[in-house]
């Protein structure tokens, strides 16, 4: 690995910053699994959701007696509360829940499919003060409903798209998972994002968990992964020329990028030479740090796509604030994960073990990021 100077220093600010916060460990986001229900059966999804999952959705009582729990502890207007699923969308009290969070002073937003995101109902979403709103696409027609498996997911994510872009007073941004079907359109898909009024593209590649796991067909060669991150960065740059048409292209080449846009890699792992190249920030796993959840069944984690096996306790026995203040060791002091390949890593002091949703139940790292930018 050959890092700048810049990059070092920054690394070195990094790491000190991230040792600091752990010990202070103040908490900045809090994902609210609300449902495991979906209405789609999604090739990639990493919790396995099911139309009707054996886990009932959790009473929204339940989750807002834990934020009044928190709310004496915390600066509410620091703590940004992101509702997932499932699909979120499906609980029809989302509004009231969203409400309660307003009017107590936390910022909130939604991830979702976009299916169900009609004017109506984002008029009604924003009438609660959603603060922003997350839309899965991933990819043109063919590739998007092949990985949804749902015929007209398409359709409904551009058209919630196309929505979102009247919005003038309303954070939101498109994210893609990026797999061999898809990536060798990323170039016209970006444009087309861009006709479409996109205003942020987060991308990510597909870690073998959940349905993924075992899937050849979704899984990078180590060549892709490194052309997904050169694609990010040379879309980094400024570049003016005018995007193209929003239908699909015939031409499938991965070219430069044509316009600009925000786009970035996700928070997935440490990336060596493509630190800060791909993304606004230095890589740190911030799971149990600043980031926790609680999900459908009231376990209470780290970030959601983290195992089960570390979950730190559970909110129908357990008090939150008091799990969050004295657990949570094995997301913030990471020495256990120095093993394995990771034993005598050279960027082991920037990295420490990568992102955690990226260990199997028996702590063993199923994906090295820093490992596929390398040119073995």
């Amino acid at each position: 690995m050959s890092l700048t100077v810049k990059q070092r220093v920054g690394l070195e600010l990094q790491r000190q910053l991230r040792h600091t916060q752990a010990e202070l460990h103040p908490l900045r986001s809090l994902f609210w699994e609300c449902t495991l229900r979906c209405n789609m059966s999604c090739r990639h999804c990493g919790s396995d959701c099911k139309v009707a999952p054996a886990v009932t959705d959790m009473p929204a009582e339940d989750f807002l007696r834990v934020i009044d729990s928190i709310t004496p502890h915390v600066d509410p207007h620091r703590v940004f509360i992101i509702v997932t699923g499932g699909e979120a969308l499906l609980r029809d009290d989302l509004e009231q829940v969203g409400l309660e969070l307003y009017r107590r002073g936390y910022p909130w937003g939604v991830v979702t499919n976009g299916f169900l995101l009609d004017e109506r109902r984002l008029e009604s979403l924003m009438a609660s003060g959603m603060h922003s709103i997350t839309v899965s696409i991933d990819g043109f027609e063919q590739e998007h409903n092949w990985i949804r498996r749902h015929p007209q997911s398409f359709e409904k994510a551009t058209a919630a798209i196309r929505l979102l872009a009247r919005q003038k007073d309303l954070l939101w941004d498109v994210v893609t998972c990026v797999n061999p079907r898809n990536y060798p359109t990323l170039r016209e898909f970006k444009d087309s994002l861009v006709s479409l009024g996109v205003p942020a593209w987060r991308l990510f590649s597909i870690f073998p968990m959940g349905r993924a796991a075992g899937n050849p067909e979704l899984q990078f060669s180590d060549e892709q992964f490194r052309g997904l991150l050169d694609f990010i960065k040379e879309c980094r740059t400024s570049d003016l020329r005018p995007p193209t048409s929003a239908l699909r292209p015939q031409t499938s080449a991965l070219r430069p990028p044509t316009s600009a846009l925000k786009v970035s890699y996700a928070c997935e792992g440490f990336l060596g030479d493509y630190e800060q190249q791909v993304r606004d920030y230095f890589f740190y796993c911030r799971s149990g740090v600043e980031v926790a959840s609680i999900r459908c069944d009231g376990a209470i984690s780290g970030c959601t796509s983290v195992r089960s096996h570390m979950d730190q306790g559970n909110i129908y026995k357990d008090d939150f604030w008091d799990v969050w203040q004295n657990c949570f060791q094995v997301m913030r002091d990471r020495r256990w994960a120095r093993k394995d390949q990771c034993a005598s890593c050279k960027v082991w002091r920037y990295c420490e073990g990568s992102g955690l949703h990226l260990y199997d139940d028996d702590g063993r790292l199923l994906a090295c990021h820093y490992q596929r930018t390398l040119k073995h």
